[in-house]
């Protein structure tokens, strides 16, 4: 009998020491809008993998995708709340700080390595500086993709064919100012209502990489697929710097060094997909049309300027990024 007692609390003492450091482990909560499948997704989902083999039973990060956590400006409050630990905002970035809107100058991205070396300078030097500010940091540059233009009404070649047509945008301003400059009708909305958005008639068309465009299944829902290339649309994985530091100092080393390890995955992932996706879109239905490009950067002059007079050291910025355009 005392054998058996003496067993049973034993086994009693495992348990409660299993369920201690079950307890003990940190659920580190990543809340993103983008959708399954998609490449913001599978970076995500690739962080968390890479994270959580560094981190062991220290903690572990768990991904929520298709804004099943909210909405961007929804999950941005709740990191700077501690409800939640990191998200993955992209388009909406120049609502915290402005400077992020060097992004949303058309054909300011010449390609992918131009775009690591702005994450080599701009990005460490004047834009994270500038998110923190704000209560936020973002750890890296991860890949949303090069934006095209789909809808249900016609090719679009120039500027003009957008006249009148509502073109749904994310909840950027900087966004919406350049859809006006090419008289388009530009309808705010997040990623999460566009499909149903389309289905019914309520906009016309909206503009995204390939990646969300196929991920998103809007080729059931859109005819023609322009490829305009007008914006490079990075995401960053960004915390709120308030919950963030209230973290072991192990796991946040973890977080930040992965992130910018996947950075560079991302760009890959994103460089080979892209003949493969716009032919799963072709192989789904959809008229495709190549853009004229320099009609839509001679429209998109009036963006630059209000950036420069704009952001402060807007010029500057400009002039650094473009510099950065061939290595130079």
């Amino acid at each position: 009998m005392m054998h058996t007692t003496l067993k049973a609390l034993l086994a009693g003492a495992v348990l409660l020491t299993a369920g201690a450091a079950a307890k003990a482990q940190e659920e580190i909560i990543f809340g993103i809008s983008a959708a399954n499948g998609s490449l913001q997704e599978r970076t995500a989902s690739e962080f968390a993998k890479r994270a959580n083999e560094k981190l062991g039973d220290k903690a572990v990060v768990k991904v929520f995708d298709s804004s099943q956590l909210g909405k961007d400006k929804d999950m941005l409050q709740k990191i700077k709340l501690g409800t939640m630990h990191l998200t993955l905002p992209s388009s909406t970035m120049p609502e915290i700080a402005p400077e992020y809107a060097l992004f949303d100058l058309p054909f300011m991205v010449k390609d992918r390595d131009h775009l690591a070396r702005i994450d080599e300078t701009l990005f460490k030097d004047v834009l994270v500086p500038a998110a923190e500010a704000q209560g936020y940091r973002p750890l890296a540059i991860w890949e949303n993709g090069f934006r095209q233009i789909t809808n249900n009404e016609r090719p679009i070649n120039t500027p003009a064919d957008l006249e009148g047509l509502k073109i749904r945008t994310p909840n950027s301003s900087w966004r919406v100012a350049m859809f006006q400059a090419y008289g388009a009708n530009p309808t705010p909305m997040s990623f999460s209502e566009v499909f149903v958005a389309l289905q019914t008639g309520v906009i016309d068309g909206q503009e995204n990489p390939l990646t969300n465009i196929a991920a998103g299944k809007l080729d059931e829902v859109q005819k023609y697929l322009s490829m305009s290339g007008h914006v490079y649309s990075p995401a960053y994985p960004t915390v709120g710097i308030a919950t963030f530091e209230k973290l072991d100092p192990e796991i946040q080393t973890v977080l930040a060094e992965t992130a910018q390890e996947v950075a560079t995955w991302a760009r890959e992932q994103g460089a080979s997909a892209d003949g493969e996706l716009l032919q799963k879109l072709k192989d789904g239905g959809m008229e495709v049309n190549e853009a004229d490009r320099q009609a839509f950067i001679d429209a998109s002059k009036p963006l630059y300027e209000k950036f420069a007079s704009e952001v402060e050291g807007g010029q500057e910025m400009i002039d650094k990024a473009q510099s950065l355009a061939d290595g130079s």
